[in-house]
């Protein structure tokens, strides 16, 4: 059996984003009738559409959803979730891991949903400060925890592939609310998320 994948666009947006990238690719000296980049521009609209999706979501409609009540009130971490976006000034990738923590109070929310929320939130066009803060304040907002935690860790290819070209550098943003602005819970959190459990 063939290998295919089902994915839905936009036949609209595909076109005029199609366009624009064959009208880039031209202006760059290359040729589109070119055998290689012939459907490059489709392909190209179609993946900045799926890079762009979490525009079309809403990260607390996610989390209402899995909400249950629960009279849990300790410490939740979720760490090393995988996220991927894009920088909002160049449009080059930047990627890493989010770290996660929350103090229920009275409600706790499905696992799933907080990888979920660091999805729709990467989706976008992106700074990795307001990525960390769209996150926390999604949390905090619409679960009201006790506290929230987040830092985020991530190689941006901005750095890496033009401008300064630092190979090895990696940005750490964070934000606490609640609980986790007392020096003791926080200090928790982070030699939780530093260790090797696993």
């Amino acid at each position: 059996m063939p290998y295919r994948v089902f994915e839905e666009y936009n036949i609209e947006v595909t076109s005029n984003v199609q366009e624009n990238y064959k009208s880039v690719i031209e202006s760059l000296g290359e040729d589109v009738t070119r055998e290689g980049l012939i459907k490059t521009p489709e392909r190209a609209a179609k993946a900045m559409q799926f890079l762009t999706s979490g525009y079309d979501q809403d990260p607390a409609e996610i989390l209402r959803g899995a909400m249950f009540a629960e009279d849990y009130r300790d410490m939740v971490i979720i760490k090393d979730i995988e996220l991927y976006s894009l920088c909002e000034h160049h449009m080059l990738p930047f990627f890493g891991k989010a770290h996660i923590a929350y103090i229920p109070d009275g409600h706790i929310v499905g696992l799933s949903k907080i990888p979920r929320i660091v999805d729709v939130f990467s989706r976008r066009l992106q700074v990795q400060e307001r990525l960390t803060h769209d996150i926390l304040e999604c949390i905090h907002t619409t679960l009201k925890p006790q506290g929230v935690a987040v830092v985020i860790e991530a190689a941006h290819m901005c750095m890496m592939m033009r401008g300064v070209q630092k190979q090895n550098s990696y940005t750490t943003t964070s934000g606490f609310r609640g609980q986790f602005e007392k020096v003791e819970t926080r200090s928790e959190f982070l030699n939780l998320i530093s260790s090797n459990l696993h």
